[in-house]
């Protein structure tokens, strides 16, 4: 099929490719996503297709504004409501219990679904134009380092899908966080753009789930996206290295062979002269890192290298988001110095 480019002003046109059941690419402040009508399974079904994305693995509904939520979700915690008064629209993902109305194919048969409402106006414009909520997962073939702008996802879904509307370049750059509502104390499932300090704030205690920090074996049950499988990864191999900034770059450049590539931050760069460097940002800013760790991941696709070196963030704040992308691009090989 053609993929018709469509940008802010084209919201009728966007909802109708969603009210007829069809693929639209849409921008957020995270990633650009790949929506569908969420209440219609062939039209989720072919998100999957779309993607070649793993069937056990559930995707978020994307809303307006808190007052879909009863539309979609039973048994809502009052501090649903209080999270969306600080968060929404923004980058976080509720876990609550689904209706009966919102399909397996969206869930993966668990009886739990994922909302969010995007901070981008024209996004949530499409939605309540269509009057559908929209599935959408990352813009990207399954598997490879998400979209940050139209064109990116464009590398991926170009002819596959309707229509894709550019509205610049995401703000924040890695996908929403995600807390599992359900249970007792919420659970974080996958760190994001709101911060697990951020969450305490408002709900005292948080646990973290294994899965942030580690890859799921193969026989575990992912209760939302983005848990199980290797994401985010180029084509050739990742090596994260974690510990002291100058430390690790010291590393890496006596570890590298004449064929590496690097991602580093901006401080370190002339450590690596002749090989192919993608800088994410300077060792101290955490927002900076999130916005290009996509794009420097994606970059290497387009280069020749036989493996790829990265230095790694702390894990406090938007960095345990920005290691948790790292590690899963790597399959969690990590060193430690």
């Amino acid at each position: 099929m053609d993929t018709k480019h469509l940008t802010a002003a084209h919201v009728s046109e966007a909802a109708d490719v969603i009210r007829r059941g069809g693929l639209l690419g849409i921008p957020t402040e995270t990633v650009y996503g790949l929506g569908a009508n969420g209440l219609d399974p062939d039209a989720v079904a072919a998100i999957f297709a779309a993607k070649g994305r793993p069937q056990d693995n559930p995707l978020i509904l994307h809303v307006p504004d808190e007052s879909w939520l009863e539309r979609y979700c039973e048994d809502i915690p009052a501090v649903a409501y209080e999270l969306a008064g600080r968060f929404w629209p923004g980058p976080l993902t509720m876990i609550l219990k689904r209706k009966s109305m919102v399909p397996d194919a969206v869930t993966a048969g668990l009886d739990t679904v994922g909302m969010r409402c995007p901070d981008c106006k024209v996004t949530r414009d499409i939605i309540a134009a269509a009057d559908l909520p929209v599935a959408a997962p990352s813009g990207n073939a399954s598997g490879r380092p998400s979209p940050t702008s139209a064109q990116a996802m464009l590398e991926d879904m170009e002819g596959k899908i309707d229509a894709l509307v550019d509205d610049g370049p995401c703000s924040v750059g890695v996908e929403s966080t995600i807390i599992d509502l359900t249970v007792a104390p919420p659970r974080l499932l996958r760190p994001g753009g709101v911060t697990l300090e951020e969450l305490e704030e408002v709900l005292g205690e948080v646990a973290v789930d294994d899965a942030v920090r580690r890859l799921m074996a193969p026989g575990e049950q992912p209760r939302a996206p983005g848990m199980k499988y290797r994401h985010y990864a180029p084509k050739a191999p990742v090596t994260v290295v974690k510990g002291e900034a100058r430390c690790t770059a010291a590393y890496i450049q006596e570890k590298i062979n004449d064929f590496s590539g690097v991602i580093c931050f901006d401080e370190y760069r002339d450590f690596f002269p002749g090989h192919p460097v993608q800088t994410i940002g300077p060792a101290a800013d955490q927002a900076a890192q999130a916005r290009r760790i996509f794009d420097a991941l994606r970059a290497f696709d387009h280069l020749e290298v036989t493996d790829i070196w990265a230095q790694s963030p702390t894990d406090t704040g938007l960095g345990l988001a920005v290691t948790n992308r790292l590690n899963k691009a790597a399959g969690f090989h990590i060193i430690e110095v």
